[in-house]
């Protein structure tokens, strides 16, 4: 377990729009404000289509990360993460999850790790920067190279 007191900097109310790319919408509201770090307690988001890790294969081991994704539409998504920096390539590395109810399979509900998405009618989220320490996204040689959140 790792932890650091975190000071919070502003509060960012941010609106996607119909047709943005989810990525691309969360990396110009974040230039727009000066943030490279922060966290997104919480979203709620329509989106046309969406891509998260998971698979319908038999895992070889399920203990190691799985790489695949499977592609949904037309959910309604609840969901939250976290904002890093990438000092190297100078943008923000987000780490995001999701639940995502397909809503024409009574809502049926896929919940991992946002890949890809496209907003439908609206996303609306809050972002909280942080202000110190420093956020970083370091891969762990010992879990397969997944990147994981370091403070200072």
């Amino acid at each position: 377990m790792r932890s650091h007191d975190l000071t919070a900097g502003r509060m960012i109310g941010v609106v996607f729009d119909h047709g943005d790319d989810f990525f691309t919408a969360l990396a110009d509201a974040c230039r727009a404000h000066g943030i490279t770090q922060g966290y997104i307690p919480m979203f709620i988001a329509g989106l046309s289509r969406a891509k998260v890790v998971g698979t319908c294969q038999r895992l070889d081991n399920p203990d190691a990360p799985v790489w695949t994704h499977v592609d949904l539409a037309n959910v309604e998504a609840l969901g939250g993460g976290t904002i890093a920096w990438d000092n190297t390539a100078q943008r923000i590395l987000p780490h995001i999850h999701i639940t995502a109810g397909l809503k024409e399979h009574s809502a049926t509900a896929h919940t991992s790790h946002l890949l890809e998405a496209t907003v439908q009618f609206l996303t609306e989220m809050l972002i909280i920067e942080i202000d110190s320490p420093v956020m970083r996204r370091l891969p762990n040689a010992d879990l397969y190279d997944v990147p994981q959140l370091s403070f200072g």
